[in-house]
Parts: C-alpha cells; structure tokens; sequence
C-alpha cells in the first residue's frame, strides 16, 4: 500500500521478487523498478512486502568468520586532531613498565613490575603486589583459604617478616566492625590482638566440627 492506495503485483514480478530475495534491498529495489518499470514501487514497499511473505535475505548483520575487512587495503584518512593521539612508529605504551617498576594502589598496597610472564595476557612481565611475590618467594604458593596479613600496619614493608597467611575467615575478628581493630592498634598490642582472634577462630572451628 502506498499513499493511501494498494500498490498490487502480478504473478511474474512475485516470483522474480522471492527468487531475488537475498539482494540488499537497495539492489533489490532498484534493478526491480528497472525490470518492470515499477516507479510506484518505494524501497520501503518493496521490503515491507518481502518481510510479510518472508523473503528475508539470509544476512542477520554480523561479519561471518573469515570474512575479509572491510578496511583492508585502505588508508585511514588524516586529521590533525586524531593524528595528535596516534601511536606513533617506536613510542612506548603508557602502562608499560620496566622490570623493577613500583606503584602504590589506592588502598595503599606497593605493585611491582616482575620479569614473570602475565597469566592473562601471555605478556612477558606483570604488576603483582610486592608483599604477596616476596613472601610466595621465601615461603611458596599462599594456600588456599589463607590470605596475607600485614603484622605491623605499614603496608609498604613488604619484607616476608611482616606478613603472615591467616585463614580468610579470621580476618573479621580482626578489623571489622565487631572485630578489634588491630591496624589501628598500637604495636605493642597486635601480637596480643592477633593471638585471641586466633583462638577464637579456633573454638568456633572446633564447634563446627572442623580441625
């Protein structure tokens, strides 16, 4: 139907229709208009009917595997305000860092460039907190369950001394909000702190029938 009025096809251009129905509609269109001299027909008709009889071209938009790029071969065009934020031949990514590289997170935990292949990425080096790598070194692998606690508060000393792996589960006793502050606590009262929520930890275990 078109402007009020019903656009009508006959037999032959259905048929020439469905048989060319995998043409963008664009081509469809056209070359249909040029076969049967159809200059009442729009491209919108002519697709509102293939989609009712269900003529569909088979292409649901996606670039099928194996596809060629559709930029290959092609020169990106220049713009000087895009040319200005282009990697250049030789320049160094910003996130790359040398082996030895140091940064401090936002919760104040050091971050170390080590000569270690990255496991996500297959790169040759990777940032890993400093604390964990040094201890993992002295110690082996954290097991699991545990997590790493800093002894004295001070987060920047890595030394494996300063660290020690307690259960996941006790780290509540420790700083929550019902815990007893231990890295706020004054040095002399952590080791007495860490000891009781230790024990504590240990009878809940023991209640639970746990070892």
């Amino acid at each position: 139907m078109m402007m009020g009025k019903w656009i009508r096809y006959t037999a032959e251009e259905l048929a020439w229709i469905e048989s060319h129905k995998t043409l963008a509609r664009i081509e469809l269109h056209a070359e249909f208009c040029r076969r049967f001299d159809r200059t009442d027909v729009s491209k919108d008709t002519l697709n509102g009917l293939c989609k009712r009889r269900g003529w569909l071209t088979g292409r649901d938009g996606r670039i099928q595997a194996g596809a060629p790029s559709m930029h290959n071969g092609k020169k990106r065009p220049f713009h000087p305000n895009s040319a200005r934020t282009q990697f250049k031949k030789g320049q160094r990514a910003l996130n790359k860092h040398d082996v030895g590289y140091e940064s401090t997170d936002k919760d104040g935990y050091v971050k170390l460039c080590v000569a270690e292949p990255n496991p996500w990425t297959g790169a040759a080096t990777h940032m890993t907190f400093k604390h964990r790598w040094l201890w993992e070194k002295a110690n082996g692998p954290v097991p699991k369950g545990m997590v790493l606690k800093c002894l004295d508060g001070n987060k920047v000393n890595c030394d494996p001394s300063n660290w020690e792996a307690i259960p996941m589960a006790l780290q509540p006793r420790l700083n929550s909000r019902f815990g007893r502050g231990y890295d706020t606590a004054d040095a002399e009262l952590k080791p007495t702190i860490m000891a009781i929520a230790k024990l504590e930890h240990k009878a809940r275990q023991l209640r639970k029938g746990g070892a």
